[in-house]
């Protein structure tokens, strides 16, 4: 008799903290498992991401209304997604928040923005306190933007973008915190630090789509010189290449 092989059993598909479904749309947020473990975390983002559910349905059921030939080939599908990407000095937890939108276009899209969460204060913060100023178009701003696009100029040669279209993608990044990117803190080789800055850009946020999505990095040395003491506490070390490998 042969030997008969049965391939090992699918895990069972994640079950959504959060849902909308209609004949409109299905529209799901999920939380990642370490997201989950921190109680004050998992509420603040569960209630940004239902927010976000019933906006997204509203809007499929208006543009039902509106025109209904919208959805011949079938409802919209949204999906957010919350994961951890770090958590330095046991305090400050980086997150990813990646959405999936298919509205039956040519394409789906996709999105990506990140949320700094303080677990001692329990409530969302900022990069502002780990720099001595963060003024629009002041020094810090002015270095971090212009290490950022040094960041992207590398990864768009290596996928081999043009640099003049590369140069009008750029036109949108400002040297201010809303408009440089969305940021996390990158993990490090030097266990509870950070060895510096990670700016995530959704498919056409600096490069057409076909691109995908850009992650640029800033190592903590670049950026020395605007430290605040907070900053110096918690930046050290190296990148890992495994991240660096991960978020490309």
């Amino acid at each position: 008799m042969g030997v008969i092989c049965l391939s090992p059993a699918l895990a069972a598909d994640p079950k959504p903290d959060a849902l909308v479904k209609n004949r409109s749309i299905e529209a799901a947020v999920y939380l990642g498992d370490k997201i989950k473990a921190d109680p004050a975390l998992a509420a603040d983002c569960l209630a940004e991401g239902r927010k976000w559910v019933d906006k997204s349905a509203a809007e499929a059921a208006s543009a039902r209304n509106q025109d209904p030939r919208l959805f011949d080939r079938g409802g919209w599908t949204f999906e957010r997604k919350y994961n951890i990407r770090s958590v330095v000095g046991g305090r400050y937890v980086s997150i990813v928040r990646n959405d999936y939108i298919n509205t039956q276009g040519a394409h789906p899209n996709s999105d990506v923005n990140t949320i700094l969460w303080d677990s001692s204060d329990k409530k969302r913060s900022s990069i502002r306190p780990f720099f001595t100023e963060t003024a629009d178009d002041g020094p810090t701003m002015r270095a971090m933007l212009d290490a950022v696009i040094a960041s992207l100029n590398i990864e768009k040669k290596k996928r081999g973008a043009g640099e003049t279209a590369t140069a009008e993608w750029y036109k949108e990044l400002k040297p201010t915190l809303l408009k440089v990117g969305a940021v996390t803190l990158a993990p490090s080789t030097d266990a509870g630090k950070s060895s510096g800055l990670t700016f995530h850009y959704p498919p056409y946020a600096v490069g057409p789509y076909v691109e995908g999505q850009y992650v640029a990095f800033v190592p903590w040395e670049t950026l020395k010189p605007y430290l605040s003491p907070d900053g110096a506490r918690i930046f050290s070390g190296s990148r890992p290449k495994a991240d660096e490998d991960d978020q490309q």
